[in-house]
């Protein structure tokens, strides 16, 4: 494949979380494919009064191996100008927007729409979610905003395809599934009982994430 230069628009790097951890890893893929890859994540992502967890940020170190760009505020137009202005100069080949809630409507398909005027770039909308699962007042707008500047889609299900035809029916998408994660080198369990202080002869559950009604931990415990 010819050698592209690919932006990544969403978490990453200070950020943490599922969605930074995937969009680096995915980076480094696309990489080692061949292709130089950019990634622009946001200097503000929630408020913090939307923010469901504790902190939004990590104390890891920034990795050495990605150009990751501290640029986008979701809640500045101002910003969403010369974000756009800025990855138009880049004059990229592929644009892919991480979309996950109708919250990043705006600033997302604001920037997308400006990089069409001012390149040949394709935009790629990169769905977790179509219809979120928290809904509220003005999901649809916002979410229509965003799915309708772009040029395709990667679902990573079958469910989220289906919510997309709702909004777009004659969407151009592909699917694939989401991947294991690759974090460092496995150990067996008694090790890591030993390392995290727990007593290994106890039946043990692991939860990962923040805990959302939706996410259905009431019903495993």
């Amino acid at each position: 494949m010819q050698r592209k230069r690919i932006i990544i628009v969403g978490p990453a790097h200070p950020l943490r979380g599922g969605l930074a951890a995937f969009n680096e890893r995915y980076a480094r893929a696309l990489q080692h494919a061949g292709h130089e890859v950019i990634i622009y994540t946001y200097s503000l992502q929630y408020p913090s009064v939307l923010f469901p967890g504790k902190s939004q940020y990590t104390a890891d170190p920034a990795p050495a191996d990605l150009d990751i760009r501290v640029k986008i505020n979701s809640i500045n137009p101002l910003n969403w100008i010369s974000t756009a202005k800025e990855i138009s100069k880049l004059n990229p080949d592929i644009v892919m927007f991480r979309f996950w809630i109708p919250f990043m409507g705006p600033a997302l398909g604001t920037i997308a729409r400006m990089i069409r005027k001012h390149c040949k770039a394709k935009i790629i909308g990169f769905l977790d979610n179509v219809i979120p699962h928290e809904k509220r007042i003005g999901d649809k707008g916002l979410t229509s905003w965003f799915l309708n500047s772009c040029d395709g889609f990667i679902v990573m299900s079958q469910q989220v395809a289906g919510e997309l035809k709702q909004f777009v029916p004659e969407a151009e998408y592909a699917f694939m599934h989401h991947p294991i994660y690759d974090y460092g080198t496995p150990i067996d369990r008694a090790t890591a009982c030993a390392h995290l202080k727990l007593d290994a002869d106890k039946k043990l559950l692991l939860f990962f994430g923040f805990i959302r009604e939706y996410k259905g931990l009431d019903l495993v415990l």
